[in-house]
């Protein structure tokens, strides 16, 4: 699965957690520059990503993440190692 193919997948979950239907995320957005996008937001964005991509994240791995692009890096290594 391509960077592209997975930002494509995360459009609809972020904007059903964010409850911004006509919300763009793009390899920038980061929860400074997404309206919404709170701890508790974060947290049930990181749910709905690893049932959807069915992977699990380590904590360690999130706290490093400065934005979507390098949340869709890391989902790319997940689902290449499985």
């Amino acid at each position: 699965m391509t960077s592209d193919q997975i930002l494509a997948e995360l459009q609809p979950i972020f904007q059903d957690i964010l409850d911004q239907p006509d919300l763009v995320v793009t390899r920038e957005s980061n929860a400074q520059n997404v309206e919404d996008w709170d701890s508790l937001a974060h947290i049930n964005l990181v749910t709905a990503i690893e049932k959807h991509f069915k992977i699990k994240f380590a904590l360690g791995e999130l706290q490093g993440l400065k934005n979507v692009g390098e949340m869709i890096d890391l989902i790319v290594v997940k689902l290449g190692n499985r």
